[in-house]
């Protein structure tokens, strides 16, 4: 397993020496400044790898640019609608220069408006340490009675409305602006402060495309990609809905195996795959995520490696993030699953027999409290979240392990 680190461009509290320090062996990032939909040229690719390439001290970092995320797809090529063509002709363009300049794995979500939805972004543990969290009743509360979107009492269950209804009345006027930032907080736009009239215009665009239509257009963006894709030597990944279920009356296309192997068979090429984030995925008691890498891995071409604690089992319930080795999905068995694939694949003789992966998100603890980094991405909980992955497959791979064991002589 490659290890890796998400790194946000200079703007990034986490410097080119933290990611050193901490032991990644290649950087995750993306052109953020770049308007979805543009070009990403030659030079702005190769300035951002020379960013990448110099330590502190002016001396050579040895890291380089291996995965993208994400190379925006606009919510006109979801829609199929406006500049949809021009903007797959850019995204073409771009993963050219992309490979030109020796990168070959993007990865892509094709979530619409949402980029990930959270309640809160620094909820309190009993040890401390803040962690992102999404609260039902906190959601429908804002669904119902703060954005008051058309529709939405069709979403809930009579005792889910009256909960949040319950919610909605003891919250102060602080609390309600709040969780409206940390809801909005994965909008587009969300840098700047959205008005629910705003939130409004956004979804309305999706009223008249159900799962089925937008699944579709998915299938219609990768008969046009991924075949470049897999004759210029670029993997493609696409990362699943994060929370994945439904949200605010928006279809939802990549929650589960099902929906991954249904792409994965419209369009059968190598270069069409799969970002495996266990947390995202693990936000729903019937992933198995084991079992999926096992059964999917072939065309699983990066991974997430996060944990959530489920504080309730039904479809659309309460979880916060938790510690990479707790929360409801076995770690160790997980890595177990990766490294099994590895080793299929470089008896194969496959040339991306190893697979990126960073350690996502990660808890603020010690100094992290502090900084107050991108939320999700503190420097300290991530560190910590990666020393615990690598602890674990250092000893998944330690040769002990596949000898027959001996006993001890008395």
């Amino acid at each position: 397993m490659r290890q890796t680190w998400r790194w946000f461009g200079p703007k990034d509290l986490v410097s080119i020496d933290d990611m050193l320090q901490a032991g990644v062996e290649g950087v995750v990032t993306a052109l953020h400044h770049i308007p979805t939909g543009a070009v990403w040229s030659p030079d702005e690719i190769a300035a951002r790898q020379d960013m990448l390439a110099v330590m502190q001290d002016g001396g050579p970092s040895g890291l380089k640019w291996e995965v993208v995320e994400s190379l925006p797809v606009s919510e006109d090529i979801k829609r199929q609608s406006g500049d949809w063509k021009t903007h797959i002709a850019n995204w073409k363009t771009s993963m050219r220069n992309l490979r030109a300049a020796g990168i070959e794995v993007i990865c892509y979500n094709f979530m619409p408006i949402l980029d990930w939805t959270r309640t809160d972004l620094a909820h309190r543990l009993s040890n401390g340490a803040t962690c992102m969290r999404f609260d039902a009743i906190d959601f429908a509360a804002f669904d119902l009675f703060l954005l008051q979107r058309r529709g939405a009492a069709d979403s809930y269950t009579p005792e889910v409305t009256e909960a949040a209804r319950a919610r909605f009345a003891d919250m102060t006027e602080a609390r309600k602006t709040g969780l409206a930032g940390n809801v909005v907080f994965g909008l587009p736009g969300a840098a700047e402060r959205m008005s629910m009239e705003d939130v409004k215009s956004h979804l309305a665009r999706y009223d008249s495309i159900p799962a089925d239509r937008l699944r579709g257009h998915l299938v219609d963006f990768l008969a046009e990609v991924a075949p470049l894709a897999e004759e210029i030597g670029m993997r493609l990944c696409c990362h699943p809905d994060d929370p994945p279920f439904p949200l605010l009356g928006l279809p939802r296309i990549m929650s589960t195996e099902a929906d991954y192997r249904a792409v994965m068979e419209a369009v059968d090429i190598p270069a069409n795959g799969i970002t495996l984030c266990t947390g995202s995925l693990g936000a729903r008691a019937d992933n198995d995520l084991p079992g999926m890498m096992q059964r999917l891995g072939d065309r699983v071409h990066f991974l997430h490696l996060r944990n959530v604690a489920l504080e309730e089992r039904h479809l659309g319930g309460s979880f916060h993030e938790a510690a990479h080795l707790e929360g409801n999905t076995d770690m160790v068995a997980m890595i177990a699953a990766v490294l099994a694939e590895e080793a299929r694949r470089k008896a194969a003789g496959r040339a991306d027999w190893q697979i990126p992966m960073r350690p996502d998100h990660g808890q603020d603890i010690l100094d992290d409290l502090k900084r107050k980094a991108q939320p999700g991405y503190p420097a300290i909980g991530r560190l910590k979240g990666l020393a615990e992955l690598r602890g674990i497959m250092t000893a998944l791979s330690h040769p002990m392990l596949s000898q027959p064991a001996t006993s001890t002589p008395a």
